[in-house]
């Protein structure tokens, strides 16, 4: 007699950064023939969803509509303004009052039982900030797999200075932007960090949503709230990056570092391009400008990067990729630049990532960009946007693969120029990029992900060992 299988079940929020990761590996599952696939996550993105077939169907089970407390692309500039100021604790502290919000994560909740009810899984794959779902899992004993799209110590390091933690002590706080090992002064501001984040849930505005927050997991039966019993009680962390691009320590077995999970190569044909990949063919050193879903930028600023783009006529191209929202910042059309193509949106960022042309990646340093480039080979110049970027661009910085803008709230010219020419020029951080981005691939990325998840023991039943052979 066989057991017929169960379901595995994807859950993830809307945003590109943490969903893409998690649809790829989706995918990657469909196109074996793997059976009973779900995947939760907001309405918006059911298309995207729906697109995921293989073998294999993704059936999309929605989540309703979004929240726009815990959307970032739909927050007011006045909150923009606050989680992006130049103090990291302040725009940190910023993102926590903006995002807890327990009557919103227990709404999810709530709508993510009445999908497990339906499907019963054998397994969950958890994008790493969907804490709801990490709460059912844990209160109905799914066995879970946590997918980390940030560098492996922003989850295993706690904010919390009397908190457990996987790494040391003295392992920079997530979202500090502070190298390691630091000197005395640094050490300071590392421990003041932690400090003021504790004292942040001291305040009384905070201490009522705190005590919301512990009413309403009695009133579901959820397990208290830890920080580290997301990593404690997983089956399995799949984390997208490898060692090397994080500073040393010791990561626990069951943490698998993969590198960046990435879809087959090219994404898109030659006609979905309209005539970008022959534009690339023609150059021989461009420089690609992308700063993800979230920034905003000011027509000064738009004003300032038109300006780096003409500086750079004569020796680079540059591809900008600026939303078409924020396409009316733009100066007069006559008055651009000759090497500067502009582009609302492109059928893959990865594509033109791999692309032998592109020389340099001027990014904002979110988690999906500064592997992408890296696992491409090119080096960065970083403009942080908030949070997890500066971590990012710090470790960039130290490992030699990238510079960090001196004034990365503004866009200062003669800062971006010197940072693109300095990288351009020497050869040296190419080549570690590249080094690193051999590392990434031999990580096995997609295809290590999903063998490692359909080689975990909840998925165990007869028959399983007979798994479609991969065609990398």
């Amino acid at each position: 007699m066989t057991t017929a299988p169960r379901p595995i079940l994807f859950v993830s929020l809307p945003e590109s950064g943490l969903l893409n990761p998690m649809l790829v590996l989706a995918r990657e599952l469909a196109r074996r023939g793997t059976p009973d696939l779900w995947f939760a996550t907001d309405e918006p993105r059911r298309a995207d969803v729906q697109g995921s077939a293989g073998r294999t169907p993704v059936e999309f089970a929605s989540l309703g509509e979004v929240f726009s407390e815990l959307s970032a692309v739909s927050w007011s500039d006045e909150v923009y303004r606050e989680v992006t100021q130049s103090s990291r604790f302040k725009a940190h502290r910023a993102v926590i009052r903006q995002s807890y919000r327990p009557d919103l994560q227990a709404e999810k909740y709530r709508r993510l039982e009445s999908v497990v009810a339906k499907i019963d899984p054998a397994l969950m794959v958890i994008e790493s900030m969907s804490s709801f779902a990490v709460d059912l899992a844990l209160t109905r004993n799914i066995p879970f797999v946590l997918s980390v799209p940030f560098l492996p110590s922003n989850v295993l390091t706690s904010h919390n200075p009397f908190g457990s933690s996987y790494t040391p002590k003295s392992f920079p706080v997530p979202h500090s932007g502070l190298p390691y090992p630091m000197n005395f002064g640094q050490r300071l501001g590392n421990m003041l960090f932690k400090l003021r984040t504790l004292a942040l849930f001291l305040n009384p505005g905070m201490g009522k949503v705190l005590s919301e927050d512990n009413r309403i997991r009695k009133e579901l039966g959820l397990p208290a709230a830890s920080p580290m019993t997301r990593i404690d009680r997983a089956e399995m962390v799949l984390c997208n990056s490898v060692p090397e691009l994080d500073y040393p320590f010791d990561v626990p077995e069951k943490m698998k570092l993969v590198g960046a999970v990435m879809p087959p190569l090219p994404e898109a044909s030659g006609a979905a391009d309209d005539g970008l990949g022959a534009w690339l063919d023609a150059r021989s050193s461009v420089v690609y400008m992308g700063f993800g879903t979230i920034t905003r930028l000011t027509r000064e600023q738009v004003g300032a990067l038109v300006e780096v783009a003409r500086r750079l006529d004569g020796r680079h191209d540059v591809l900008w990729k600026l939303p078409e929202e924020q396409q009316h910042l733009l100066p007069a059309p006559e008055s651009l630049p000759g090497n500067l193509r502009i582009e609302s949106w492109l059928p893959s960022q990865l594509d033109v990532l791999a692309h032998p042309a592109v020389a340099v990646f001027f990014t904002h340093g979110g988690g999906n960009g500064f592997h992408e480039g890296v696992y491409f080979g090119k080096p960065l110049v970083v403009r942080p946007l908030w949070v997890d970027c500066f971590d990012q661009a710090v470790r960039g910085r130290d490992f030699g693969i990238s510079l960090t803008l001196d004034r990365p709230q503004t866009v200062d010219p003669d800062d971006v120029v010197d940072k693109l020419t300095r990288v351009l020029d020497d050869p040296s951080f190419r080549r570690r990029a590249e080094r690193l981005g051999g590392l990434q691939r031999a990580a096995g990325g997609r295809v290590r992900a999903a063998d490692l998840i359909l080689d975990l023991p909840a998925l165990s039943r007869p028959g399983s060992s007979d798994r479609t052979p991969v065609q990398n």
